[in-house]
């Protein structure tokens, strides 16, 4: 699931030293200069994509990823669908809030509610945080740049070595259109396609709230045992519709208080 952004950095590294050739051949020195400068950043953030993902290079571009083995473990227990409303109830009360942004965000172009959710839960007093995957999203750094479009200051934003010693600390986590990147299969199954790769602790979490657009699997086209666990509850619905709701909820909670 999450090789897509590792292919697309291959790619941007390709495009550079493809430049670089070309520079060659007109012999022009900015474009020899440009091309190498474009292919070798890209290059080296594609082999730290790969490490961060626990995985070779060569096992990214030529495995059969995505295909289910029967050695797969399947998903026990069922989901629980909650309302925006009863989800914002429990935010609206927690000290430690961490959210979790997916490709889910991005799709739903949900990145400004999302941060007006946390300055309002800070607001609240409670202690809020972005956990961020490496190669989360479609292409590398993509939910850094949401948050930063956002305007989420840099501080809030932490990687996930950072911030999987917190989750078990943490009241509340709010995955927001993510999938791969916090599904504990990767700790737990060895017939899983994606076990090996290193994961947000989401599961860790006293409580976890899942914003999902449908009952769909994730991009690696597996089941993820986080949608089941006993303290997960899933919001379905369009991210940016419903953390409008959640974000009206908890206005409401505070006035009638």
């Amino acid at each position: 699931g999450a090789d897509m952004p590792v292919v697309i950095s291959l790619c941007n590294a390709c495009t550079g030293m493809a430049v670089g050739f070309e520079g060659f051949v007109l012999n022009h020195p900015a474009l020899m200069i440009a091309g190498t400068v474009v292919g070798a950043a890209g290059s080296l953030l594609t082999l730290l994509m790969a490490r961060a993902m626990n995985r070779s290079l060569g096992n990214i571009l030529f495995s059969n990823f995505g295909e289910i083995g029967a050695e797969q473990a399947e998903a026990t227990g069922s989901l629980k669908p909650i309302s925006a409303e009863d989800a914002a109830a429990t935010l609206c009360y927690a000290r430690k809030v961490i959210f979790v942004p997916g490709y889910g965000l991005a799709a739903a172009h949900a990145q400004q509610k999302l941060y007006e959710l946390a300055k309002r839960l800070q607001e609240e007093g409670a202690d809020v945080k972005f956990a961020i995957h490496p190669v989360a999203g479609r292409m590398p750094g993509h939910m850094d740049v949401l948050l930063a479009e956002a305007g989420v200051p840099y501080e809030m934003i932490v990687g996930l070595d950072d911030i999987n010693p917190e989750f078990p600390m943490t009241d509340v986590a709010l995955v927001v259109g993510a999938n791969d990147i916090v599904n504990p299969a990767a700790r737990t199954d060895k017939g899983s396609p994606i076990y090996g790769m290193p994961i947000l602790d989401v599961d860790k979490a006293r409580q976890v709230y899942v914003i999902k657009r449908g009952q769909g699997k994730g991009y690696a086209g597996v089941e993820n045992p986080l949608f089941t666990a006993e303290n997960c509850h899933m919001v379905y619905g369009d991210a940016q519709a419903v953390l409008a709701q959640m974000l009206q909820s908890i206005k409401e909670l505070v006035g009638q208080h």
